[in-house]
């Protein structure tokens, strides 16, 4: 999952009002269909697998799911040059600590490149709220505590999971309009950017799912998946071109106003907690659940590509994480998600905690959300280890 944002159009504040990329845009048409079924022979015994480009989830205007996506040359230099760097003798890879993902790319961030404007004011306020946590531990009430619990939830369930991730980035249900735009605000006070910038990158890493485009891959080291590839603000222009794929979201005003006026609101937050609580208010609710939901978001980015199981073929490196999906509230039934990125439930057995999807599904008993898509049986056979026999006898 994607996080902090871009420049935007008309900033109010021009170095502060976000945290994410600098992307040009140009105009999208979405299609919410339920993906491409594929099926392929893999040995489930195996863990090893090619790391391939996914099938464009979302694609330009007029362009055919047949038609391959024309990259943008700086993507396409940036992809060339991930092949030269491949070429030669055969390379022992380093594995990330418990797992047999292989760092095949190690891309270092810190140091020995030149940082912008925007690379360092996304470090400021990474940096800002962890400094601003540390002082936890000294201005504990219980107030503050329920305080950072309650937006914990608001942001991090309502916000992220719930609006930023499944009804925004892959349209897994529709929502009156004034509810899409209040949980979707719900997620701006989660200071991971604007809902506009978030989605694309979301939609960029499904489509290059562990790739050398992917914006944040575990072959480039864990670190990098987690959340150093923030601090390269021109890291997805060079991976991935032109960010085409947010038409839906740039022809809606509201979303636009949430990409100019970013910043302003989650420090209008951090402001009505100091008034309301003075410095514990600040320091729980803003510093501690902002870098507790930070994290939280990055595990789906860095932890489920790492450890845990794969229950479907998805050719990718996503896994099921049961930690990660109790504390991101259903989001680390990660390979479930990559196997089926339309579907509304990550969680997909019955023991398979989603706390996203109850509340989806009880906005369905309620009427408010509706086209509610889930996986159908046939996907699921498709999708399954080793049901290539299984079909062709079928054919």
């Amino acid at each position: 999952m994607a996080l902090i944002t871009s420049q935007p159009k008309n900033p109010i504040l021009p170095r502060l009002t976000t945290l994410h990329r600098t992307i040009p845009r140009s105009h999208f048409s979405h299609n919410a269909s339920n993906g491409i079924l594929k099926v392929a022979n893999f040995n489930s015994n195996s863990n090893k697998f090619p790391l391939k480009t996914k099938p464009f989830s979302f694609l330009p205007q007029k362009q055919s799911r047949k038609e391959p996506m024309e990259a943008a040359p700086n993507a396409a230099a940036f992809s060339e040059s991930m092949e030269e760097e491949e070429e030669g003798p055969v390379k022992k890879f380093r594995r990330i600590l418990l797992s047999d993902v292989e760092v095949k790319r190690e891309r270092r961030i810190l140091f020995g490149r030149k940082w912008n404007s925007l690379d360092l004011g996304t470090a400021g306020v990474v940096l800002t709220m962890h400094v601003l946590a540390l002082f936890a531990p000294f201005c504990f009430n219980w107030g503050a505590f329920w305080v950072a619990m309650a937006l914990y939830v608001v942001t991090g369930l309502f916000g992220i999971t719930l609006s930023f991730h499944r009804n925004l980035s892959h349209r897994s249900f529709k929502l009156p309009k004034w509810l899409e735009y209040l949980f979707a605000y719900c997620g701006v006070l989660a200071l991971q950017g604007n809902p506009i910038d978030w989605v694309s990158t979301h939609r960029y890493h499904h489509q290059f799912c562990d790739s050398e485009r992917d914006p944040h891959s575990p072959t480039e080291g864990f670190w990098f998946s987690h959340m150093s590839w923030l601090f390269d603000t021109n890291s997805v222009v060079q991976r991935c071109g032109e960010a085409n794929n947010v038409g839906d979201l740039e022809k809606q005003p509201f979303y636009k106003f949430m990409r100019s006026t970013y910043i302003l609101h989650p420090l209008a937050v951090g402001a009505l907690l100091y008034a309301m609580g003075g410095f514990p208010f600040l320091v729980w609710g803003m510093g501690v659940r902002i870098i507790w939901v930070y994290h939280i978001t990055w595990f789906v980015n860095s932890a489920c590509h790492v450890w845990g199981k794969q229950a479907w073929d998805t050719k990718d490196l996503s896994r099921n994480n049961w930690w990660v999906a109790l504390l991101a509230f259903g989001e680390g039934w990660h390979n479930n998600h990559h196997a089926f990125e339309y579907s509304a439930r990550h969680g997909l057995e019955w023991w398979q905690l989603d706390m996203t999807w109850y509340v989806v599904r009880f906005l369905q008993a309620l009427g408010l959300a509706t086209e509610v898509k889930l996986p159908t049986n046939l996907h699921k056979q498709r999708m399954a280890f080793n049901t290539t026999s299984i079909l062709d006898s079928r054919s």
